[in-house]
């Protein structure tokens, strides 16, 4: 899916200013690396997120994360656009995780933007990690799992029904 525009009620701008709001919730002693997230569902609600870092930095959770978990914990999966905010002057990319985390949930918008100037990138979920290994990959897996089956299944029976003959 291409970058679309938002629906009518929010502007991308008002997306990134959400994610500016989340951001200055970011609880980052550690990194002091503030980033916010405002997730726009499939239904119209927005759903913000930050970074929540832990002394344990495996427990850390990423701004975009935390908004998609809230958003799931609310009965969301279906999202339409996602905005991701830091102090840096140039818009900064989701982490690895982050971008396979996001397309779990399909190909949406992404604004990425800064905390002190208008500069934006929009891109999607699928632009951002290419060759994405989503759930339709397990699906794939699962149809030729079932397909490879079948034939080890056939070729046995003509095995068994040759030597049964012989």
């Amino acid at each position: 899916m291409a970058a679309s525009a938002l629906p009518q009620d929010i502007s991308d701008a008002e997306l990134v200013g959400l994610a500016r709001t989340a951001m200055k919730r970011a609880h980052c002693p550690y990194s002091k690396f503030p980033v916010g997230a405002a997730l726009l569902t499939e239904s119209g609600d927005i759903i913000l997120g930050c970074n929540v870092e832990n002394a344990s930095y495996g427990g850390t959770i990423c701004a975009e994360r935390s908004a998609v978990v809230s958003a799931v914990s609310q009965g969301h999966t279906k999202f339409r656009a996602i905005s991701v905010v830091t102090e840096l002057s140039e818009p900064a990319s989701p982490c690895g995780l982050c971008r396979q985390f996001l397309v779990e949930f399909g190909d949406f918008k992404v604004i990425i933007g800064t905390a002190f100037n208008s500069k934006t990138l929009i891109t999607s979920t699928r632009e951002l990690l290419p060759f994405a290994f989503t759930p339709e990959s397990l699906d794939t897996f699962e149809q030729e799992k079932s397909s490879a089956v079948a034939e080890i299944s056939a070729t046995t029976k003509e095995h068994d029904v040759a030597k049964v003959s012989s």
